[in-house]
């Protein structure tokens, strides 16, 4: 069926490695090329695929723009590497130590300007709109991405600012990517603005349930490390609403976790984890997971479609929920 989320999958995976970058110099377009050829689950594209098949639009008229929302995604990557001194991607080598910093900016560069290339080159009536979302999305998740350095060395990091750069920085590129395949099928602008809420908040309880895994999963399932958030300190949402409510001995433990010099790390992952469960920091959790969820699933089903056709973006919805613990 040409309406599942793997054939779209498929179908990205495909016409990326079939794309040809040029070839000279090399140390500007190989770096792209190994970027796009080491994986990657290529879920934005194919929902902004799905997004254009919802409302009656044909594939050939979305692909372009799909490609590109993968290619500046992979963009970010590369610079998100630098910022964070990240040595693997996907399991392999980062550009940046692959090549170099210099060569890992400049390759990332050059991804965005084809990110546009690829959105301008189909010609369809709904261009200027199309790239109206692109741009506005890519200076948000800038944005989240500076909020997320600067909670770093912040000490008054409130959970709707958590929430706020959650959003910007990983929630609106999903609700773009829908929205953007919305418009270029001439969806309403009811039912564009119900698949952008519906791809904005399911983003957020997916950040939010990745919290949840980091401390509470199974370290098979999930694919890391457990505890790996506690260990530096991330200001996740468990860390943030515990601080918010201990009081007293609570408090003070939990800041002597935060602050010690001399507790190994599983040490500070079993006493933080206890200090959660005291404050019954998972189930508050999940609780704010399910409000986004479901305020997700009411904008889906606030969407102007043929219910058989809304049920994949329903089961998308659900696996990214029911991920293994």
């Amino acid at each position: 069926m040409s309406n599942t989320i793997s054939f779209y999958i498929n179908l990205i995976d495909k016409a990326l490695k079939e794309r040809e970058n040029k070839k000279s110099p090399a140390n500007l377009y190989e770096p792209i090329t190994y970027t796009l050829n080491i994986g990657g689950k290529r879920i934005r594209p194919a929902l902004l695929m799905l997004s254009n098949n919802l409302f009656g639009g044909k594939d050939e008229a979305a692909l372009n723009s799909a490609l590109a929302i993968e290619v500046f995604h992979n963009f970010t990557l590369l610079h998100d590497d630098i910022m964070d001194e990240a040595p693997l991607r996907r399991g392999h080598p980062s550009v940046y130590k692959k090549w170099n910093t210099n060569v890992a900016i400049l390759s990332g560069d050059v991804m965005l300007m084809q990110a546009i290339q690829l959105l301008s080159k189909k010609n369809h009536p709904n261009l200027h709109r199309t790239l109206s979302i692109f741009n506005t999305t890519a200076i948000q998740v800038c944005e989240g991405q500076q909020l997320d350095m600067d909670f770093e060395e912040s000490s008054a990091v409130s959970i709707d600012d958590y929430l706020k750069m959650i959003e910007l920085k990983t929630a609106v590129l999903l609700a773009a990517s829908l929205k953007i395949g919305a418009v270029i099928s001439h969806a309403s602008s009811d039912n564009a603005h119900h698949i952008y809420e519906f791809g904005k908040n399911l983003g957020i309880a997916f950040q939010l349930m990745d919290d949840i895994l980091d401390l509470y999963g199974n370290t098979e399932k999930v694919g890391k490390r457990i505890g790996g958030d506690v260990i530096v300190n991330k200001k996740t949402y468990l860390l943030l609403k515990a601080q918010e409510l201990a009081t007293g001995k609570t408090a003070k433990d939990l800041d002597f976790c935060l602050t010690s010099k001399v507790l190994d790390d599983a040490s500070k992952v079993e006493r933080v984890t206890a200090i959660f469960n005291t404050l019954n920091i998972k189930k508050l959790a999940l609780d704010e997971m399910n409000l986004f969820y479901n305020t997700a699933i009411s904008h889906l089903d606030s969407i102007d479609a043929p219910a058989e056709k809304k049920l994949v973006f329903e089961r998308f919805a659900k696996g990214l929920m029911n991920r293994e613990s």
